[in-house]
């Protein structure tokens, strides 16, 4: 059995008639403003990570069917190549001797290696790094602030990258 609530004990749900984030002034703290940034820059990176995911899953789905298929073509080819050349042997062989006849397939084929080959060396010497990539980081950092106010960029002396060195898990001299 409940009792009844005297009437000046009663609380009421209320709607507040300021903004919890303003400070006495009217303006907002410092604190509030650094929160809201922080979330902000949170939800921004999260934002940039699942579009980055989304984009990389649509187009590695793409690209493995691709890459499967060109497999297919290539290994397709490769066995074609082997009856086109054995054809050109016996075709040569017609008016030839066939030790010269499969000299010149042989010829053909090892021009055909070396040919690709050099091709391959001059398309790799002119790949480079993504010079893109590097300058959009280059303005992030341009932007992001790069140390605390107040704090020395110097490591102390006798610590490493300014932490305090890890002591050995046991003395080896005992």
């Amino acid at each position: 059995m409940s009792r009844p609530v005297p009437p000046g004990n009663q609380t009421v749900p209320s709607i507040p008639l300021r903004d919890a984030n303003v400070g006495k002034d009217g303006e907002p703290s410092i604190g509030n403003l650094v929160k809201d940034a922080t979330a902000s820059v949170s939800t921004l990176f999260r934002a940039e990570i699942a579009l980055a995911k989304a984009e990389l899953v649509d187009a590695g789905k793409k690209a493995g069917a691709g890459t499967g298929l060109f497999a297919v073509a290539g290994v397709m080819a490769l066995y074609t190549s082997l009856f086109f050349f054995f054809f050109l042997a016996v075709l040569l062989d017609i008016w030839l001797s066939p030790w010269l006849a499969w000299l010149i397939v042989f010829l053909i084929l090892l021009t055909i290696t070396i040919v690709s080959a050099l091709v391959g060396y001059i398309i790799f010497r002119k790949v480079r790094g993504p010079a893109k990539t590097i300058e959009s980081v280059k303005e992030v950092q341009a932007v992001l602030p790069r140390a605390i106010p107040g704090k020395d960029d110097v490591p102390a002396v006798g610590t490493r990258n300014g932490y305090p060195p890890i002591p050995a898990a046991h003395d080896p001299r005992r």
